[in-house]
């Protein structure tokens, strides 16, 4: 295991800072201040914060590649979201056809794809903020994803299945059978070296992207793998069920790095694009009743300046 890992494995029990702090310059520049995760004390390193704006669940959520102050989430509430970190404000809303349930920014940051419960990915021009193209599938899309440079696009399937088509153009070159269950979902590392998928049966296989061959296992989680995200150097990979936990693994050996504590299932996580910062929304409930969404979005890994 690389050094910082092997340093700090005990992570929740330690200081944080050295592991995903970003400098402390930048630690004001995300929201605002709602919780601590629990057995992490803020004077550690760790805070969380929460934007506002959503009326159902956060299903998904992505940051730009190029541009690390913009993030993007889809909703249950038929609405896509561009958020603005440093203004600590939405930026846009663009309305689509149905309950989105996933997302995906293309790495050149030109287009943004989102697929509702429908199976419909409807694909949005980021300089207008409008939809321009609309691809209905006829099989169960659970999640999707581009490669590094943007001219292939990655869908996964109910039957285990990766689909792999040109972009954006959209013509089937292949299909991957990669889980002997539902594959529900897929990412890609940033530096071009693997992609990862995530399957009904808690398991989360490392691919390498070239050869198409899994690489390792990662089975840590108990329940189907619901989200995936690699950190910027493809050092670390997050993912996320209906554990109360976020497992982070090293991606070089498999091993575990940490965990994130939560209090309800992760519906998806994603790592800043250049620093050790994670993005997470869970199915949080509004209080007292717990009834409605609340459909908050925290960060974790940022340094307290108190």
């Amino acid at each position: 295991m690389f050094g910082i890992a092997k340093k700090y494995m005990n992570v929740m029990q330690a200081t944080v800072r050295p592991l995903f702090a970003p400098p402390k310059r930048h630690a004001t520049q995300v929201g605002m201040i709602v919780s601590t995760p629990p057995r992490v004390p803020v004077s550690k390193g760790v805070q969380d914060f929460v934007f506002r704006g959503h009326t159902g669940s956060v299903d998904q959520l992505c940051w730009h590649a190029s541009h690390p102050d913009l993030l993007s989430t889809a909703s249950g509430d038929k609405s896509v979201r561009i958020w603005d970190t440093r203004s600590h404000k939405c930026a846009a809303t663009i309305a689509t056809k149905g309950e989105n349930i996933n997302i995906a920014w293309s790495p050149n940051g030109s287009t943004i794809a989102v697929g509702n419960k429908e199976d419909l990915v409807s694909f949005i021009d980021t300089k207008t903020y409008k939809v321009v193209v609309e691809e209905q599938f006829n099989f169960e899309v659970n999640e999707i994803s581009w490669n590094n440079s943007s001219d292939l696009f990655y869908l996964t399937n109910g039957l285990g299945c990766v689909h792999i088509l040109t972009y954006p153009s959209l013509e089937l070159q292949t299909v991957l059978k990669a889980h002997p269950g539902t594959c529900i979902c897929i990412e890609h590392d940033p530096t071009g070296r693997y992609f990862a998928t995530g399957s009904a049966d808690a398991l989360v296989s490392l691919w390498d992207v070239n050869e198409l061959a899994c690489l390792r296992v990662f089975s840590r989680l108990e329940w189907p793998v619901r989200t995936l995200s690699f950190s910027f150097d493809g050092r670390l990979l997050a993912s996320g069920s209906e554990d109360h936990i976020i497992d982070i693994g090293d991606t070089e050996t498999g091993e575990k790095v940490a965990e994130i504590p939560v209090q309800a299932s992760t519906f998806t996580v994603a790592w800043h694009p250049s620093r050790y910062l994670v993005a997470f929304a869970c199915e949080d409930k509004e209080p007292p009743e717990r009834k409605r969404d609340a459909g908050n979005l925290k960060l974790w890994g940022l340094p307290n300046n108190g």
